[in-house]
């Protein structure tokens, strides 16, 4: 059975970093990515968001659904620009080259095109950094390291948990489904799209009632063995900050002040290639 993001412990830098450098990398690299609508700044972010992908040695099965997942989501959201603001790239850069006219007052035009690969290039620049975040950072580490951070003890094992339950998820989607098909429900691609969307339900229902049952069984455990009496505790799994942390945090914080002064230093954050 096949997981998605879930942690898988490799032999590389980026699983060797601590958990709270992999988070102000992704926190920081996400306002820069959200903020700037400059080319030339997104273009450089991700180039450097695929290697760090690449040199992470993650195999692409284990974000394959959600890589996909968002693709659509972005194509949906591409569309729905268009549809509802044909020419918002040509109020954003201040001119208008016709490429191609569609119908009633829809053309294609050189402007909307850069402004709507600009939205793409904040997608894909933003991605890699979250499912490297989820999938090279071990759960248990990442709330110890939050701990030594000052964050209440409480919040990181909550976050560890929800970390920790993502492949116990998949496991009871893939069994529950398992289940519905041997009692008839055909979920396979033979069965047109609609078909399947309103079977997810036999699958939703159950996932979501066992999950409860699971939220009951961990909190009445953790209830029994005294979690929460004191205000500190003790970490197995705390991984101490090395050499190579401080590069990367000193990198991120570097990078994106340098991003955001070369975004705003004309006074305007979209960069004007028509001008």
């Amino acid at each position: 059975m096949a997981k998605f993001l879930t942690y898988s412990d490799k032999d590389t830098w980026i699983h060797s970093l601590c958990g709270v450098t992999k988070l102000i990398f992704f926190i920081l690299w996400s306002v820069v990515g959200m903020i700037t609508y400059d080319t030339r700044v997104l273009l450089v972010m991700l180039v450097i968001s695929i290697s760090a992908f690449k040199m992470s040695k993650i195999e692409y099965k284990q974000v394959s659904m959600v890589f996909k997942i968002i693709c659509l989501f972005l194509l949906i959201n591409i569309i729905a620009i268009f549809i509802f603001s044909p020419y918002e790239g040509t109020k954003i850069y201040g001119t208008r080259n016709d490429l191609l006219h569609l119908f009633g007052n829809y053309t294609i035009t050189k402007e909307q095109i850069f402004y709507e690969c600009n939205v793409a290039l904040k997608y894909f620049t933003v991605i890699p950094p979250a499912l490297l975040f989820i999938v090279t950072t071990n759960p248990s580490e990442f709330a110890a390291s939050l701990n030594r951070l000052g964050v209440n003890y409480k919040i990181g094992y909550s976050i560890s948990l929800a970390l920790r339950y993502i492949p116990d998820i998949q496991r009871d989607f893939n069994e529950i489904k398992q289940s519905q098909e041997a009692r008839g429900i055909d979920m396979s691609q033979d069965v047109s799209l609609p078909t399947r969307i309103k079977s997810m339900g036999a699958i939703l229902f159950p996932l979501i009632f066992s999950s409860m049952e699971r939220i009951d069984v961990v909190s009445n455990a953790m209830e029994l063995r005294g979690f929460g009496k004191n205000k500190k505790r003790t970490w197995y799994t705390a991984k101490p900050f090395t050499r190579m942390d401080y590069i990367v945090i000193v990198f991120t914080i570097v990078f994106s002040i340098i991003s955001l002064v070369f975004t705003f230093y004309d006074g305007n954050r979209f960069y004007n290639p028509f001008m």
